[in-house]
């Protein structure tokens, strides 16, 4: 598909998502060889519209040149007007011959012809065979790109990953941990700022159909209470759960996740632990489904001040002269919590799927808050997870949040990057806001 087409689709994504009718689309969109059967059965297979118009338009634009005129033409023809005007006054003319009635069929795979040594050494290296798609009518109609290509075997195609189920009512649990005041002996300072942070996540995924639980200034032992019986928790009636530490954080050792986080009492819980509640072993009811981690905090005790770029690919920065970090010292052990009664402490477990860990900085490195409008992280994800929670899925919204974070600039001089570790198995898309 030609780039401006893909541009117009990705601008119109949402209002395409929230209006579009996938059905009546499918026989003219296999009929004009935009999609064979099989994707369609794929695109058939999510459970609901709303899910079946997204993956319809994403896989839409991995179609070839004439993918985007003949959407218009099946918009036009099903008496989807509206639709087909929009995305129309955001392209030039397209100039199309009618297409000639077919019937749908399912496309037969050929076979893949054998060639000898000889002939491929005769082949560029960059060269891929292609093979005609075979069309059901006696009258020649070119497909979108033309011509397939033979996807290089063992490959999955991008078309072909599947999204988790993200339908029950709630959604699922989310623990929002919110340390603010600590106590003095901790020599931890107060976290001006965080109150702004907590109650815009609790907004937001209250918006998102999670049942929030917002525990405030608690001591390691109660952090450890609180991921404990949220463990204990039946889950087989929710999709997701997610938990949000809001807190001064420190770089430690680790074997799996970096970083820890502070109770108000100035004792730490790494976060490998803190992800250990959830997993598939310790927390059987959520086995197979994702458990999302938000750690605004710091990494360690660094500060990046960045690398010179050119001037276009600078934004304007939000960083203000009232900025502060959670930082704190490095420590120089890799735990400070006695691990003997404690059964997420092993660190013989294995890497655990369906986990996905968001920081707000990069391990090391100091994490930046303004007193006034909260951090720079949780202010740019609760923005992003309202305008695109809609019609992206996570680890794209995440990417959303790491570019624009990077932009900052505390005190005109500090940078901070964002991260994730990821070890989901499928897209996670938000349930649709009301």
């Amino acid at each position: 598909m030609e780039e401006r087409h893909r541009k117009i689709l990705q601008r119109n994504r949402s209002n395409l998502v929230k209006d579009l009718d996938p059905s009546s689309l499918y026989d003219g969109l296999i009929e004009n060889g935009v999609f064979t059967q099989d994707m369609v059965d794929e695109i058939k297979s999510c459970a609901t519209r709303r899910e079946q118009a997204r993956k319809l338009v994403v896989d839409l634009e991995t179609r070839g040149s004439r993918a985007f005129p003949l959407f218009l033409q099946c918009l036009q023809e099903t008496g989807q007007h509206s639709l087909a005007e929009l995305l129309r006054n955001g392209a030039p003319a397209i100039q199309l011959q009618p297409a000639t009635p077919t019937q749908a069929v399912r496309p037969v795979l050929q076979p893949l012809p054998v060639s000898s040594p000889m002939d491929v050494d005769k082949q560029r290296k960059d060269d891929v065979p292609v093979y005609p798609m075979p069309r059901p009518s006696t009258t020649p109609t070119p497909s979108p790109e033309g011509e397939y290509r033979l996807r290089p075997q063992g490959r999955t195609r991008r078309d072909s990953i599947q999204s988790y189920k993200m339908d029950a009512s709630p959604c699922g649990h989310c623990l929002i941990i919110n340390n603010v005041e600590f106590d003095p002996q901790s020599e931890l300072s107060n976290r001006r700022g965080s109150n702004i942070d907590c109650d815009k996540l609790e907004s937001r995924f209250k918006a998102l159909n999670f049942i929030v639980d917002v525990k405030t200034n608690l001591k390691q032992r109660q952090i450890k209470h609180e991921l404990s019986a949220l463990s204990k928790k039946d889950h087989s009636q929710y999709d997701c759960c997610v938990v949000i530490m809001l807190s001064h954080g420190t770089e430690v050792s680790h074997n799996r996740f970096p970083g820890a986080v502070y109770g108000v009492d100035g004792q730490h819980v790494p976060v490998q632990y803190i992800t250990n509640y959830l997993n598939g072993q310790h927390c059987p009811s959520l086995q197979g489904k994702p458990k999302l981690f938000f750690i605004q905090a710091c990494g360690g005790g660094e500060k990046d001040t960045g690398f010179e770029v050119s001037p276009d690919e600078v934004e304007p920065s939000i960083g203000g002269a009232d900025d502060q970090t959670d930082a704190i010292p490095t420590s120089s052990s890799s735990d400070s919590l006695s691990t003997s009664d404690e059964l997420d402490a092993r660190p013989t477990l294995p890497t655990p799927s369906d986990i996905l860990v968001s920081y707000s900085t990069f391990p090391g490195y100091v994490s930046w808050r303004d007193t006034q409008s909260g951090s720079w992280y949780v202010e740019t994800l609760y923005r992003i997870l309202d305008e695109n929670a809609s019609t992206d899925d996570l680890v794209t919204m995440l990417m959303m949040v790491n570019h624009e974070v990077s932009q900052n600039s505390a005190k005109g001089l500090y940078k901070q990057m964002p991260g994730s570790f990821n070890f989901l198995r499928k897209l996670l898309y938000f349930q649709s806001q009301a």
